[in-house]
């Protein structure tokens, strides 16, 4: 019996032995049946050495044939995987597009609700009253005490008015709207209210309880004239520390707010209000 090269590994060997086997198993039976004399396991066969080609890399010999008679085994063939039904796929499209008119209302919407009704989050007291009062036709930003205490707060934050983070600008500028800013400005000789902000604070007096008695200027008054607008001017106050501001008019806005909104000029300097004897 011819050897098998060196070359093969010992599954290939022993695949290479089975084959021979198997040839043998053949002559075998042709020689039980007289078809032909049996013959010498080797003989007829030609050389392993000479025949065989060089093996590749990953080169496996055939594999042979079961014995007469034997059954191949039963392969099931595979189905063919079946799609998702008519019906579910157009169901799918319809909650698909739904989700997606669902998506573009609710940007919709976001988009209006803030465009009608700006928020006030991130902006200063400048920038909201610079746009006609801010937002307080549907919040409370302003006072609602009284006219007076609206006057008060803006001699309180020219007192209180310091650099950086005690700068008071936002504060006082925001008590007006912006037709009031303007005024209130160009009246006391500034080109706008954060101007004249810093540079009223630095006429105030330099005396030891100057600022209190400035900040407190204006009283708070129990009672004012009948209307939505109220006059307040300096002069029926005593104004000491500091300059006197003029005389302010103040309308009462949404939700009984106060709101500067007008301004004329008036002395700096104010004679004591008369007393009254009993």
């Amino acid at each position: 019996m011819p050897q098998p090269p060196a070359e093969l590994d010992p599954e290939q060997l022993r695949q290479f032995q089975q084959f021979q086997q198997f040839q043998d198993y053949l002559r075998f039976t042709q020689s039980q049946q007289g078809n032909q004399p049996a013959r010498a396991p080797d003989a007829g066969l030609v050389s392993v050495g000479a025949q065989q080609p060089a093996t590749q890399p990953g080169w496996q010999p055939p594999v042979p044939p079961g014995p007469p008679g034997a059954l191949a085994p039963y392969e099931e063939p595979r189905r063919p995987r079946r799609g998702a039904p008519r019906w579910l796929k157009r169901l799918g499209g319809k909650v698909l597009g739904w989700l997606i008119v669902i998506l573009l209302i609710a940007i919709a919407a976001t988009w209006a609700y803030r465009h009608f009704f700006p928020s006030d989050e991130g902006k200063s007291s400048a920038q909201i009253a610079a746009e006609g009062g801010g937002t307080y036709h549907t919040n409370q930003i302003l006072t609602t005490a009284s006219p007076y205490e609206s006057v008060r707060r803006v001699y309180d934050g020219i007192a209180q008015h310091g650099p950086g983070q005690r700068s008071m600008v936002d504060h006082v500028c925001g008590l007006f709207d912006q037709t009031g800013q303007q005024q209130f400005a160009a009246d006391l000789g500034y080109p706008s209210c954060a101007a004249a902000v810093p540079g009223i604070h630095d006429k105030m007096d330099k005396s030891p309880g100057s600022v209190d008695e400035y900040a407190e200027s204006i009283d708070k008054h129990s009672g004012w004239p009948p209307g939505d607008t109220v006059p307040v001017n300096s002069c029926d106050f005593t104004i000491t520390g500091g300059p006197a501001l003029g005389d302010f008019t103040v309308k009462q806005v949404e939700k009984g707010q106060w709101l500067i909104v007008g301004h004329s000029k008036g002395p700096s300097t104010c004679t004591a209000p008369p007393t009254t004897t009993g």
